[in-house]
């Protein structure tokens, strides 16, 4: 194995039509990325633990073993970005997926220059996490009307002090720490509120709608807090968070 090729980062795809496993393999492949295939969930498990790769593209549903249980698997000892690809009609086994850890999702069919950039996300947010080991750490979010001073619990927007509640708070640092993946309903409620509000989307819909309110110049056309329909929510990653 030569030097470029021990420089690339390995991205494993899951998918038991070969069409679509051809067609990432080559495009992922041109993009400079080493790819490693495989047809089934337990072939994917396999070569997960054998290559462990930078980021892992993952079908739903796949035969020997779907999907969900090899995104439950993997996050019993690893934290590797997930992405999961998914079909019309599959939204509540997507949800789960996110919900057992999977980092974000495409919905079939969909184009190269979206899951390319949804790999780049991934793999940035992956990288600093490894870089600062907790995302806990983030002192400061920056980005053009918006400041977040983390140690202060100070929000700024548009050169003017926000105020917030405690909990309108709590939702917006957990949104802005998981910057960049989609984060469900369910997980939103159980780690701002606790486990008890799990299935209280309505709840949660409130206070989003009110975030909305104070950080957005928009609320109808939101561009930090972004809606995943029927899914949850995506804190929009930017440049500048220290």
């Amino acid at each position: 194995m030569n030097d470029k090729t021990k420089d690339r980062e390995k991205i494993l795809v899951a998918d038991d039509e070969l069409s679509i496993l051809r067609m990432l393999n080559r495009n992922l492949t041109r993009r400079g990325y080493e790819v490693i295939t495989a047809a089934n969930g337990l072939e994917a498990l396999e070569r997960i633990e054998e290559s462990l790769p930078n980021l892992i593209i993952l079908d739903l549903m796949m035969p020997k073993m779907d999907g969900l249980e090899v995104c439950r698997r993997v996050r019993e000892w690893s934290q590797v970005p997930i992405i999961i690809l998914s079909a019309v009609g599959e939204e509540r086994q997507k949800v789960e997926a996110l919900d057992l850890g999977a980092d974000d999702y495409l919905t079939k069919p969909f184009g190269m220059d979206e899951l390319q950039a949804r790999i780049r996300v991934a793999l940035r947010r992956s990288n600093q996490l490894k870089e600062d080991s907790r995302r806990e750490d983030l002192v400061i979010f920056s980005d053009e009307d918006l400041l977040i001073d983390f140690i202060r619990r100070q929000v700024t927007f548009q050169g003017q002090e926000v105020k917030l509640t405690p909990k309108q708070y709590d939702l917006l640092r957990y949104l802005v720490q998981n910057a960049g993946r989609v984060i469900t309903h369910r997980s939103a409620l159980i780690n701002v509120w606790g486990p008890e509000y799990g299935q209280e989307s309505q709840y949660l819909h409130v206070f989003i709608g009110q975030l909305r309110q104070k950080i957005e110049v928009d609320s109808v056309h939101p561009r930090h807090i972004i809606t995943e329909p029927g899914v949850g929510y995506r804190f929009r990653e930017v440049a500048g968070s220290q």
